[in-house]
């Protein structure tokens, strides 16, 4: 921009906002804040709109076809159905794409309640939490592609609380996620999603696969990648918190675990064969079952080799709990998955364009 352009927007700025200062109560002008909220009132019903309409006109090339009116975050808008079709704006749309995906990161974090409070107070624009929730559930939310070979996945499950009618128990069901370098996927009563996910991906040989005792983890890494090229890991925090539950003689668990940190399954599992109570039966049972995938945890630790917990995706859990089972929060069964598509496109970063420097 030439100075010239530079000046000439400032005196033109200087009359506009003598105009809209002649037309506020004087009263509503007491603090900054109050200024603020002011000022982008009036902007937003008179000076941006105008700016936007110009833009669109200019951009596009066309004035043909039915004009709506569409709600954005520089106002209300006049739009043509061949303007927002160049522009990438859907014909039935009544947001634009911006104020959808500011409401959409809004509502990946809170209820639909206080995201159409906060992006009221945050826009100027009124969204209402039922228009939040239908574009959700209308949306189809983008998930990570990775550019690399993904060298090591890591699985694990949590819970959502389901509508049940009033009166009756909360229901709680269970989802799947599943972590990469490169992002976060959860699907709910549908494994394929992740599965087929991973599969689509550029996947290293080997693959490391980190995981709890949990059948339904290894049950989705089966699916994934051929056998031969899989390096399944048994989650050395949940083997060790596993091995603390069988109790008894603190010498017993700590030759035990340092048994299990080198790999030496047969070792370990010999000091508890003569023990007749449930926890330690069950946990030789528990060591048998997953003997192939107890490596030598210090050699790979040392060595560099890989991850030797699945804290990643324990960690992704949480952070889809965070709005999953935001207090008071319950679901439709039908909604559960839309609900666990948008929260991981918001983890992933997305939901919306990302801002680069001018």
């Amino acid at each position: 921009m030439t100075p010239e352009q530079e000046q000439l927007i400032k005196s033109h700025a200087d009359a506009i906002a003598e105009i809209l200062y002649d037309d506020c109560n004087p009263e509503l002008l007491k603090t900054l804040e109050d200024i603020e909220i002011t000022v982008k009132d009036r902007v937003l019903s008179y000076v941006t709109p105008q700016i936007g309409n110009f833009f669109i006109g200019a951009t596009s090339g066309t004035k043909a076809g039915r004009i709506k009116t569409l709600k954005s975050t520089l106002g209300d808008l006049s739009i043509t159905e061949k303007q927002a079709d160049k522009l990438g704006c859907g014909s039935s749309s009544r947001l634009s794409p911006h104020l959808e995906n500011c409401c959409l990161r809004l509502s990946a974090n809170v209820a639909y309640k206080n995201a159409a409070q906060d992006i009221e107070y945050i826009t100027g624009i009124s969204v209402s939490a039922k228009t939040q929730q239908r574009l959700v559930h209308y949306q189809e939310f983008k998930q990570p592609i990775a550019t690399i070979d993904i060298s090591e996945l890591s699985a694990d499950g949590g819970k959502a609380r389901l509508i049940t009618p009033k009166g009756e128990k909360s229901e709680w069901k269970d989802y799947k996620a599943i972590v990469a370098e490169v992002g976060i996927v959860a699907s709910f009563d549908r494994n394929a999603i992740i599965i087929d996910w991973a599969n689509e991906q550029p996947l290293a040989k080997p693959l490391t696969c980190l995981g709890d005792g949990h059948d339904g983890v290894w049950n989705i890494f089966k699916e994934i990648s051929c056998e031969q090229d899989r390096r399944e890991i048994l989650d050395w925090f949940h083997l060790n918190e596993n091995l603390q539950k069988v109790g008894g003689s603190i010498k017993r668990l700590k030759q035990a675990e340092a048994y299990l940190w080198r790999g030496n399954v047969e070792s370990a599992t010999a000091l508890f064969t003569e023990l007749k109570k449930k926890p330690a039966v069950n946990f030789c049972k528990y060591l048998e079952k997953h003997k192939e995938r107890i490596v030598n945890y210090e050699a790979f630790q040392r060595d560099n080799v890989c991850s030797i917990g699945s804290g990643a995706v324990e960690s992704g859990i949480k952070q889809i709990g965070r709005r999953v089972k935001i207090s008071g929060a319950s679901w439709k069964l039908e909604h559960v998955g839309q609900v666990l598509a948008h929260r991981c496109a918001y983890l992933n970063g997305l939901i919306g364009q990302s801002r680069k420097a001018a």
